[in-house]
């Protein structure tokens, strides 16, 4: 299945969103290893500095940039996409006007 690895470049300037396509298995979720792998494809030679905050930092210290974080996947399952966001729809319910009241 396809995945869209969305992360951003962090350069002195500011951060640049970009995106990247890999190939996994079914319901698999990309690795370590399978994001250096798109990283090194994307000419940004990096390794993995926090996995928890999936930080990524320059092997060169010359590089134009001093991180890549990744911000999310899409896998283009139909089901995440259109998440209901229950949170979302409390507020919102609250902000409408509620049925008038009688006189």
């Amino acid at each position: 299945m396809e995945c869209i690895v969305h992360f951003e470049v962090v350069h002195p300037e500011g951060p640049k969103p970009l995106r990247g396509l890999l190939f996994l298995d079914e319901g698999a979720t990309p690795g370590e290893a399978e994001l250096i792998g798109m990283f090194k494809d994307m000419k940004f030679e990096v390794r993995l500095e926090d996995r928890e905050k999936l930080i990524f930092k320059p092997v060169n210290a010359g590089a134009n940039y001093s991180e890549i974080r990744i911000t999310g996947y899409d896998t283009g399952n139909a089901k995440d996409q259109h998440k209901e966001d229950h949170d979302l729809k409390s507020i919102v319910g609250n902000l409408l006007p509620q049925k008038p009241t009688g006189l």
